[in-house]
């Protein structure tokens, strides 16, 4: 019975601690040894695996928290990740798909489109009757609002000399329509074509314009590259 008793110095001395802080000691100093001895190893076997209980709850919500933090975390990071992205990228139109389906006027968050037209005078054959500045029957061919194929009268067409005119694009009246460069594509050189213009742009997670884009030609550039415009080589 000694030789089992000192069987297992680490369990009698967490025994002693455990007695010495409850209140079944002084019941169990009126037992006889032996019997005394039983009683006390069932008593504190269930005393320590009760505290084996509590300390695995306690891993358990340790370990939870642990869990939770690290999963917030990897949120976290997914989200910077995919905001670091959109930084270093900016939405933008690809001349060569766009077929001026007049969807950047419309869907464009902003009140008033961020995408305007742009003109490429190197392309441009500085027409006399420009369709993309005239309806396809203009009444007459003069600057007459009702000759004029723009809604807002964003194009200025100016005299060169003859035959030759020159066109440029009021930004602050385009809205993005496209009918102008429509209108050039089919019948003149294509010098007129549709940007994102990045001082207005929100550059969203998730663009409208790009959503509904039927040719695919709204798409995401590098942000030091965020023009994509037309050349006389690729005319």
């Amino acid at each position: 019975m000694v030789l089992l008793l000192q069987k297992d110095a680490d369990w009698y001395a967490k025994v002693n601690v455990l007695m010495a802080e409850s209140a079944e000691a002084v019941r169990f100093s009126r037992i006889v040894p032996y019997q005394r001895h039983c009683r006390l190893r069932k008593y504190l076997q269930g005393l320590i695996m009760t505290e084996n209980k509590a300390v695995t709850r306690r891993h358990f919500l340790r370990d939870g928290f642990w869990g939770a933090c690290l999963a917030g975390l990897g949120g976290i990071v997914g989200l910077v990740s995919r905001k670091s992205s959109a930084q270093d990228t900016v939405w933008q139109i690809d001349p060569y798909k766009c077929i001026a389906c007049g969807n950047c006027a419309t869907y464009c968050v902003l009140e008033e489109s961020a995408v305007k037209c742009v003109h490429a005078y190197a392309i441009c054959g500085y027409c006399r009757i420009c369709f993309g500045f005239f309806g396809q029957q203009p009444f007459d061919i003069n600057e007459a609002a009702e000759n004029q194929l723009c809604p807002t009268g964003a194009i200025k067409r100016t005299f060169v000399e003859d035959p030759y005119y020159e066109y440029t694009i009021d930004e602050s009246l385009c809205i993005g329509c496209g009918k102008c460069v429509k209108g050039c594509n089919t019948f003149g050189n294509g010098s007129l074509f549709l940007q994102v213009r990045h001082d207005r742009c929100l550059n969203c997670n998730e663009c409208s314009i790009a959503a509904a884009c039927p040719s695919g030609a709204y798409k995401r550039v590098p942000a030091d590259k965020p023009y994509i415009i037309k050349r006389v080589d690729h005319a």
